[in-house]
Protein backbone atom coordinates (compact mmCIF):
# COMPACT_ATOMS: atom_id res chain seq x y z
CA UNK A 1 0.00 0.00 0.00
CA UNK A 2 2.82 2.37 0.91
CA UNK A 3 4.50 1.66 -2.40
CA UNK A 4 1.27 2.42 -4.28
CA UNK A 5 0.84 5.76 -2.49
CA UNK A 6 4.45 6.75 -3.17
CA UNK A 7 4.05 5.81 -6.82
CA UNK A 8 0.89 7.90 -7.10
CA UNK A 9 2.57 10.92 -5.50
CA UNK A 10 5.57 10.55 -7.79
CA UNK A 11 3.28 10.44 -10.81
CA UNK A 12 1.55 13.64 -9.72
CA UNK A 13 4.82 15.42 -9.08
CA UNK A 14 6.32 14.35 -12.39
CA UNK A 15 3.15 15.14 -14.40
CA UNK A 16 3.65 18.26 -16.55
CA UNK A 17 1.77 21.33 -15.42
CA UNK A 18 -0.86 22.68 -17.81
CA UNK A 19 0.88 25.06 -20.15
CA UNK A 20 -0.24 28.67 -20.07
CA UNK A 21 -1.98 29.72 -23.26
CA UNK A 22 0.39 31.35 -25.68
CA UNK A 23 -0.09 34.92 -26.80
CA UNK A 24 -1.26 35.15 -30.42
CA UNK A 25 1.35 36.15 -32.95
CA UNK A 26 1.13 38.22 -36.11
CA UNK A 27 -0.71 36.39 -38.85
CA UNK A 28 -2.78 34.20 -36.53
CA UNK A 29 -6.44 33.69 -37.43
CA UNK A 30 -8.69 35.51 -34.96
CA UNK A 31 -12.47 35.02 -34.84
CA UNK A 32 -14.63 37.56 -32.99
CA UNK A 33 -18.12 36.48 -31.99
CA UNK A 34 -20.87 38.21 -30.08
CA UNK A 35 -23.61 40.82 -30.03
CA UNK A 36 -23.61 44.58 -30.64
CA UNK A 37 -21.30 45.23 -27.69
CA UNK A 38 -18.61 43.56 -29.79
CA UNK A 39 -19.92 44.47 -33.25
CA UNK A 40 -19.76 48.19 -32.52
CA UNK A 41 -22.64 49.67 -34.54
CA UNK A 42 -22.02 53.35 -35.15
CA UNK A 43 -18.35 53.08 -34.24
CA UNK A 44 -16.90 53.90 -37.60
CA UNK A 45 -18.62 52.93 -40.87
CA UNK A 46 -19.93 49.41 -41.26
CA UNK A 47 -17.45 46.86 -42.55
CA UNK A 48 -17.97 46.52 -46.33
CA UNK A 49 -19.63 43.38 -47.71
CA UNK A 50 -21.13 42.40 -44.33
CA UNK A 51 -24.81 42.21 -43.33
CA UNK A 52 -25.98 45.78 -42.80
CA UNK A 53 -28.10 44.91 -39.77
CA UNK A 54 -25.15 43.36 -37.97
CA UNK A 55 -23.54 46.79 -37.68
CA UNK A 56 -19.94 45.61 -37.63
CA UNK A 57 -18.16 48.92 -37.12
CA UNK A 58 -14.69 49.21 -38.59
CA UNK A 59 -13.50 50.69 -35.28
CA UNK A 60 -14.91 47.99 -32.99
CA UNK A 61 -12.61 46.29 -30.49
CA UNK A 62 -12.04 43.19 -32.70
CA UNK A 63 -10.72 45.38 -35.53
CA UNK A 64 -8.59 47.46 -33.17
CA UNK A 65 -7.16 44.36 -31.48
CA UNK A 66 -6.40 42.69 -34.82
CA UNK A 67 -4.58 45.79 -35.99
CA UNK A 68 -2.61 46.09 -32.75
CA UNK A 69 -1.43 42.45 -32.82
CA UNK A 70 -1.30 41.93 -36.59
CA UNK A 71 -3.96 39.23 -36.55
CA UNK A 72 -6.09 37.95 -39.43
CA UNK A 73 -9.58 38.95 -38.27
CA UNK A 74 -12.79 37.13 -39.11
CA UNK A 75 -15.51 39.32 -37.61
CA UNK A 76 -18.65 37.22 -37.09
CA UNK A 77 -20.28 39.58 -34.57
CA UNK A 78 -23.84 40.78 -35.15
CA UNK A 79 -25.97 43.36 -33.38
CA UNK A 80 -28.99 41.83 -31.67
CA UNK A 81 -27.45 38.37 -31.57
CA UNK A 82 -28.21 35.94 -28.78
CA UNK A 83 -26.42 32.74 -27.84
CA UNK A 84 -28.82 30.96 -30.22
CA UNK A 85 -27.38 32.97 -33.12
CA UNK A 86 -23.83 31.98 -32.24
CA UNK A 87 -24.78 28.32 -32.33
CA UNK A 88 -27.31 28.43 -35.17
CA UNK A 89 -28.40 30.55 -38.16
CA UNK A 90 -30.30 33.82 -37.88
CA UNK A 91 -32.28 34.15 -41.09
CA UNK A 92 -29.70 35.13 -43.74
CA UNK A 93 -26.85 35.34 -41.19
CA UNK A 94 -25.05 32.00 -40.75
CA UNK A 95 -24.13 30.64 -37.31
CA UNK A 96 -21.25 32.63 -35.90
CA UNK A 97 -19.60 29.42 -34.77
CA UNK A 98 -19.15 28.42 -38.44
CA UNK A 99 -16.38 31.02 -38.70
CA UNK A 100 -14.19 28.96 -36.37
CA UNK A 101 -11.96 26.41 -38.07
CA UNK A 102 -8.91 24.32 -37.22
CA UNK A 103 -6.57 27.19 -38.07
CA UNK A 104 -8.18 29.57 -35.57
CA UNK A 105 -5.79 30.57 -32.79
CA UNK A 106 -7.89 33.16 -30.92
CA UNK A 107 -11.63 33.53 -30.32
CA UNK A 108 -13.21 36.39 -28.36
CA UNK A 109 -16.83 36.20 -27.24
CA UNK A 110 -19.17 38.91 -25.93
CA UNK A 111 -22.63 37.38 -25.69
CA UNK A 112 -25.55 36.66 -23.39
CA UNK A 113 -27.09 40.08 -22.79
CA UNK A 114 -29.81 39.88 -25.41
CA UNK A 115 -30.94 36.51 -24.10
CA UNK A 116 -32.03 38.18 -20.87
CA UNK A 117 -33.21 41.54 -22.31
CA UNK A 118 -30.41 43.46 -20.59
CA UNK A 119 -30.32 46.54 -22.84
CA UNK A 120 -33.94 46.11 -23.90
CA UNK A 121 -35.06 46.51 -20.31
CA UNK A 122 -32.94 49.64 -19.82
CA UNK A 123 -34.73 51.17 -22.81
CA UNK A 124 -38.06 50.01 -21.41
CA UNK A 125 -37.24 51.66 -18.09
CA UNK A 126 -36.47 54.93 -19.87
CA UNK A 127 -39.73 54.67 -21.80
CA UNK A 128 -41.62 54.41 -18.51
CA UNK A 129 -40.41 57.93 -17.67
CA UNK A 130 -41.48 59.51 -20.97
CA UNK A 131 -44.51 61.76 -21.04
CA UNK A 132 -45.12 60.67 -24.61
CA UNK A 133 -43.43 57.28 -25.12
CA UNK A 134 -41.65 56.62 -28.38
CA UNK A 135 -43.72 54.29 -30.65
CA UNK A 136 -40.79 51.85 -30.57
CA UNK A 137 -40.99 51.51 -26.79
CA UNK A 138 -41.49 48.04 -25.36
CA UNK A 139 -42.55 46.97 -21.90
CA UNK A 140 -40.15 45.81 -19.20
CA UNK A 141 -39.70 42.05 -19.38
CA UNK A 142 -39.34 39.96 -16.25
CA UNK A 143 -36.64 37.36 -16.90
CA UNK A 144 -37.13 33.91 -15.39
CA UNK A 145 -34.50 31.75 -13.73
CA UNK A 146 -35.03 29.25 -16.54
CA UNK A 147 -33.99 31.92 -19.07
CA UNK A 148 -30.87 32.71 -17.08
CA UNK A 149 -30.02 29.02 -16.83
CA UNK A 150 -30.56 28.55 -20.56
CA UNK A 151 -28.28 31.50 -21.28
CA UNK A 152 -25.51 29.99 -19.17
CA UNK A 153 -25.94 26.52 -20.65
CA UNK A 154 -25.67 27.84 -24.21
CA UNK A 155 -22.59 29.87 -23.33
CA UNK A 156 -20.98 26.65 -22.21
CA UNK A 157 -22.04 24.97 -25.45
CA UNK A 158 -20.38 27.79 -27.38
CA UNK A 159 -17.02 27.04 -25.77
CA UNK A 160 -17.47 23.31 -26.41
CA UNK A 161 -18.25 24.01 -30.05
CA UNK A 162 -15.14 26.17 -30.37
CA UNK A 163 -13.02 23.41 -28.84
CA UNK A 164 -14.40 20.87 -31.31
CA UNK A 165 -13.51 23.04 -34.28
CA UNK A 166 -10.27 24.59 -33.02
CA UNK A 167 -8.71 22.54 -30.20
CA UNK A 168 -5.68 24.85 -29.99
CA UNK A 169 -7.58 28.12 -30.02
CA UNK A 170 -7.38 30.50 -27.08
CA UNK A 171 -10.92 31.37 -25.98
CA UNK A 172 -11.49 34.67 -24.20
CA UNK A 173 -14.84 36.01 -23.03
CA UNK A 174 -15.03 39.81 -22.92
CA UNK A 175 -17.89 40.59 -20.57
CA UNK A 176 -20.21 43.55 -21.03
CA UNK A 177 -18.96 47.09 -20.57
CA UNK A 178 -20.58 49.06 -17.75
CA UNK A 179 -23.46 51.12 -19.18
CA UNK A 180 -25.15 52.02 -15.89
CA UNK A 181 -24.17 54.81 -13.47
CA UNK A 182 -23.14 53.59 -9.99
CA UNK A 183 -25.98 55.59 -8.45
CA UNK A 184 -29.14 57.33 -9.59
CA UNK A 185 -29.61 60.89 -10.81
CA UNK A 186 -27.72 60.47 -14.08
CA UNK A 187 -29.31 62.63 -16.78
CA UNK A 188 -27.86 60.40 -19.51
CA UNK A 189 -29.75 57.36 -18.17
CA UNK A 190 -33.13 58.72 -16.99
CA UNK A 191 -34.64 55.73 -15.20
CA UNK A 192 -36.00 55.27 -11.70
CA UNK A 193 -33.79 54.15 -8.83
CA UNK A 194 -35.76 50.90 -8.68
CA UNK A 195 -35.17 50.10 -12.36
CA UNK A 196 -31.52 51.11 -12.01
CA UNK A 197 -31.06 48.64 -9.16
CA UNK A 198 -32.83 45.89 -11.10
CA UNK A 199 -30.64 46.53 -14.13
CA UNK A 200 -27.49 46.59 -12.00
CA UNK A 201 -28.45 43.22 -10.51
CA UNK A 202 -28.87 41.84 -14.03
CA UNK A 203 -25.48 43.24 -15.10
CA UNK A 204 -23.75 41.65 -12.11
CA UNK A 205 -25.48 38.32 -12.67
CA UNK A 206 -24.47 38.31 -16.34
CA UNK A 207 -20.84 39.02 -15.40
CA UNK A 208 -20.89 36.22 -12.81
CA UNK A 209 -22.34 33.75 -15.31
CA UNK A 210 -19.70 34.68 -17.88
CA UNK A 211 -16.90 34.17 -15.34
CA UNK A 212 -18.39 30.88 -14.17
CA UNK A 213 -18.67 29.55 -17.71
CA UNK A 214 -15.09 30.55 -18.49
CA UNK A 215 -13.80 28.78 -15.39
CA UNK A 216 -15.87 25.64 -15.94
CA UNK A 217 -14.90 25.35 -19.60
CA UNK A 218 -11.20 26.20 -19.17
CA UNK A 219 -11.60 29.45 -21.09
CA UNK A 220 -10.55 32.93 -20.00
CA UNK A 221 -12.44 36.11 -19.24
CA UNK A 222 -11.48 39.75 -19.52
CA UNK A 223 -13.63 41.40 -16.86
CA UNK A 224 -14.33 44.52 -18.84
CA UNK A 225 -17.33 45.22 -16.62
CA UNK A 226 -14.87 45.85 -13.78
CA UNK A 227 -12.35 47.79 -15.88
CA UNK A 228 -15.07 50.14 -17.14
CA UNK A 229 -16.80 50.66 -13.78
CA UNK A 230 -15.56 54.24 -13.41
CA UNK A 231 -16.34 55.10 -17.04
CA UNK A 232 -20.13 54.79 -17.12
CA UNK A 233 -22.40 57.47 -18.59
CA UNK A 234 -22.23 60.69 -16.54
CA UNK A 235 -18.63 59.94 -15.51
CA UNK A 236 -15.76 62.29 -16.33
CA UNK A 237 -14.58 60.00 -19.15
CA UNK A 238 -17.49 57.80 -20.29
CA UNK A 239 -16.71 54.70 -22.32
CA UNK A 240 -20.38 54.10 -23.08
CA UNK A 241 -23.36 56.17 -24.17
CA UNK A 242 -26.53 56.89 -22.26
CA UNK A 243 -29.93 57.10 -23.94
CA UNK A 244 -28.49 59.28 -26.70
CA UNK A 245 -25.30 58.97 -28.72
CA UNK A 246 -23.28 61.54 -30.67
CA UNK A 247 -23.26 60.91 -34.39
CA UNK A 248 -20.44 58.56 -35.35
CA UNK A 249 -19.73 57.55 -31.76
CA UNK A 250 -21.74 54.40 -31.26
CA UNK A 251 -25.41 53.98 -30.38
CA UNK A 252 -27.39 54.52 -27.15
CA UNK A 253 -26.60 52.28 -24.15
CA UNK A 254 -23.56 50.79 -25.88
CA UNK A 255 -19.81 51.36 -25.87
CA UNK A 256 -18.59 54.45 -27.67
CA UNK A 257 -15.31 54.78 -29.55
CA UNK A 258 -13.37 55.32 -26.32
CA UNK A 259 -14.94 52.13 -24.94
CA UNK A 260 -13.83 50.04 -27.90
CA UNK A 261 -10.34 51.54 -27.74
CA UNK A 262 -10.18 50.68 -24.03
CA UNK A 263 -11.41 47.13 -24.65
CA UNK A 264 -8.84 46.52 -27.40
CA UNK A 265 -6.02 47.93 -25.27
CA UNK A 266 -7.02 45.85 -22.25
CA UNK A 267 -7.33 42.72 -24.40
CA UNK A 268 -3.90 43.22 -25.96
CA UNK A 269 -2.33 43.57 -22.52
CA UNK A 270 -4.33 40.61 -21.20
CA UNK A 271 -3.18 38.37 -24.05
CA UNK A 272 0.47 39.41 -23.81
CA UNK A 273 0.85 38.87 -20.08
CA UNK A 274 -0.55 35.36 -20.01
Amino acid sequence: MRLLICSAVAALVSAPLAAKPAAPVAGDRYVAMGSSFAAGPGVGPNTPSTPQRCGRGTLNYPNLLAKELGLELVDATCSGATTHHVLGPWNEVPPQIDSVDANTKLVTVTIGGNDIAFVGNIFAAACEQMTTPDPRCQKWREVTDAEWQGDEERMRRIVSAIRERAPKARVVFVDYITVLPPKGACAAVPITDERLKQSQVAAKRLAKITARVAKAENAEVLRFSDLSRNHAPCSAEPWSNGMTAPEGDGIPVHPNRAGHVAAAKALAEFLRRK
